[in-house]
């Protein structure tokens, strides 16, 4: 193959032959050189592009662990303040507990059982075998509703020692308000109720009470609950107390060298109301001890000896 080079300034010509290996670097370079260009280009473009999508599949990745993230914090923020709340919860039913163990003791001591049937300071004794099957799931048990039952069964329980305490309040009122016993710690009956030979004039006469002989300065009992509802020196009398136990029943307590109470104020069976003493009508340290019952003098002495309902 020949190349003819023209001059242009000159007018002559040159050519020159062109050998296999030549036409072949010259077609390399005039057609692969592009072609290699757009294949490189086209490489370049196809790299950028798969970048391009891994860092979009990075970032959604990274988006779905964040929001992942966001999504965990909220279930531990919510499992947090269920455990306060269940927390809390407990606390409260140990302390209503507290208060059941302290409510059982004290209907134990009303009850006279204390004698180790009833002991409410240690756990009941519970036991037996574990059963072959048994089985706990606790990835199904709902705590919640476990504390709800729990709380339930504290509330009807409550209920029920409520109940147990007002009866034995009840029967225990009753039984101080239950006219019985003598109203002297130590002393002996001088003289009984009915009619008798006076001691000042020597004739006949109505005695409307019991006389307690006893150590002077000794305590005067009142015989059951009740209200004082009169107190001071009555003729005869000398310094007496008058208390009402309600149905009716009035006790009068008389002879004392002082009283120790005044009116109004509230006495429970075997509080001391007076001290023993002889003054009024009375030869010696005495108590005058008088039942009414409906403004009516009775025999003191079967309620002296009663015995309890």
């Amino acid at each position: 193959m020949k190349v003819i080079l023209i001059s242009g300034k000159h007018g002559g010509s040159r050519s020159i032959e062109v050998g296999r290996w030549t036409r072949a670097l010259v077609s390399f370079c005039c057609l692969g050189f592009p072609l290699g260009m757009l294949a490189i280009g086209y490489l370049a473009g196809q790299g950028s592009e798969a970048s391009a999508l891994r860092g979009a599949t990075l970032d959604t990745i990274q988006e779905g662990l964040d929001q992942q993230s966001l999504g965990l914090e909220a279930l531990q923020n919510e499992a947090e303040l269920k455990l306060q709340a269940l927390t809390i919860n407990l606390a409260e039913l140990q302390a209503r507990m507290t208060r059941l163990d302290a409510l059982g003791e004290h209907l134990t001591a009303m009850a006279d059982l204390g004698d180790g049937e009833f002991d409410f300071s240690r756990a009941p004794a519970v036991g037996g075998p574990l059963a072959g099957e048994y089985r706990v799931n606790f990835n199904s048990m709902d705590l919640a509703s476990e504390v709800d039952s729990f709380e339930a069964r504290l509330d009807n329980r409550e209920q029920q020692l409520g109940i147990l305490e007002s009866l034995f309040h009840n029967r225990k009122l009753a039984d101080e308000t239950w006219l019985s016993g003598q109203p002297v710690e130590k002393g002996w009956v001088s003289s009984q109720y009915g009619m008798r030979t006076d001691p000042f004039s020597g004739s006949r006469t109505m005695h409307n009470g019991i006389d307690f002989a006893g150590k002077e300065g000794s305590n005067v009992l009142a015989v059951a609950a009740g209200v004082v509802t009169w107190t001071g020196s009555e003729s005869g009398y000398g310094n007496m107390v008058e208390i009402s136990h309600g149905d009716g029943f009035v006790t009068r307590y008389a002879h004392n060298k002082q009283n120790l109470v005044a009116p109004g104020d509230l006495v429970r069976k075997g509080d001391p109301i007076a001290l023993v003493g002889t003054t009024g009508r009375s030869t010696g340290a005495h108590v005058h001890y008088e039942v009414y019952k409906h403004g009516r003098p009775v025999d003191p002495s079967s309620y002296v000896h009663r015995t309890r309902r």
